[in-house]
């Protein structure tokens, strides 16, 4: 039979964890809509770098958070680049009116 051990200062570090991933999130994806692509690529790199204790819990190596922070803000910041390069939603025209209770 397993044994439960409870270290409240693991569940404090997991809660704080991922309250401010969660909170990264959301400011990466503020950033996302504002096509903001440094401020995109950086919040999308401090995300994975919050949440990076997966991989060394199946690595045992920090060296590969860099890896995954450092192709986090190159994605990040490619994809913005190429989101920048297209009309934003509201630049793209009249939308049309809806009719009436539709």
């Amino acid at each position: 039979m397993p044994t439960f051990e409870f270290n409240p200062l693991i569940g404090a570090g997991v809660f704080i964890s991922t309250g401010a991933t969660d909170a990264v999130y959301v400011l990466f994806n503020a950033a996302v809509s504002a096509r903001k692509r440094v401020a995109a690529a950086s919040w999308s790199s401090i995300w994975y770098m919050l949440s990076a204790f997966a991989v060394i819990s199946y690595t045992h190596s920090w060296i590969y958070v860099a890896f995954a922070a450092t192709g986090s803000w190159v994605g990040a910041y490619l994809t913005m680049s190429w989101l920048k390069s297209r009309p934003a939603p509201e630049d793209r025209g009249p939308h049309p009116r809806r009719a009436p209770g539709g």
